[in-house]
């Protein structure tokens, strides 16, 4: 049975859900992808183990800290998904990464010569465990900042938060994350 619990951040409410395997999702509330309510369909954690440790990354997180370690996880998702959030897992904490190179990482695990950044973005923005699956740390090959789930906004507070230089970056004119 899946559970929720919420965790006040810096940014604002993080909403933590898990079942018996891991944590299934993590997205801040009201954000544009957010998905609504769903913690209104979801028993309260009581206690739950995932969500515990969840909470304490947050918390490592939210004070700069790089703790090395992540909560289990169990992420559902098509094969080519599952990839390319394995592929994000190993982008290290301070650094970027664009789609591109996402797509070189994707398309050699997969054994294919190349791969589309576009569909990598399209599996990017549907990772369902935020800032854990540091999407945040993927940007356009033009020096965007392109989407985040979470707004653009909080994609760049995080990136700060974690030391990156974020004047080399643009914010996009148009985008439905602003």
């Amino acid at each position: 049975m899946e559970v929720f619990d919420r965790y006040e951040s810096p940014l604002g409410t993080v909403i933590l859900t898990a079942d018996d395997q891991g944590l299934t999702r993590l997205y801040f509330q009201g954000a544009p992808d957010a998905p609504e309510g769903l913690e209104n369909q979801l028993p309260k954690a009581q206690d739950d183990e995932f969500i515990q440790e969840g909470k304490h990354w947050l918390h490592g997180y939210f004070e700069g800290r790089h703790l090395g370690w992540r909560p289990p996880l169990h992420l559902k998702g098509t094969d080519f998904q599952q990839q390319v959030w394995k592929v994000l897992l190993t982008i290290p904490f301070g650094t970027t990464v664009t789609y591109g190179e996402v797509a070189r990482e994707v398309a050699g695990a997969c054994h294919k010569e190349k791969m589309s950044a576009r569909a990598v973005g399209g599996a990017v923005g549907s990772n369902p465990v935020c800032l854990i699956v540091p999407c945040h740390r993927v940007v356009g090959a033009s020096g965007s900042f392109t989407g985040y789930g979470g707004g653009l906004k909080r994609k760049v507070k995080l990136l700060e938060l974690e030391g990156v230089d974020v004047s080399q970056f643009t914010m996009p004119k148009k985008s439905r994350f602003l």
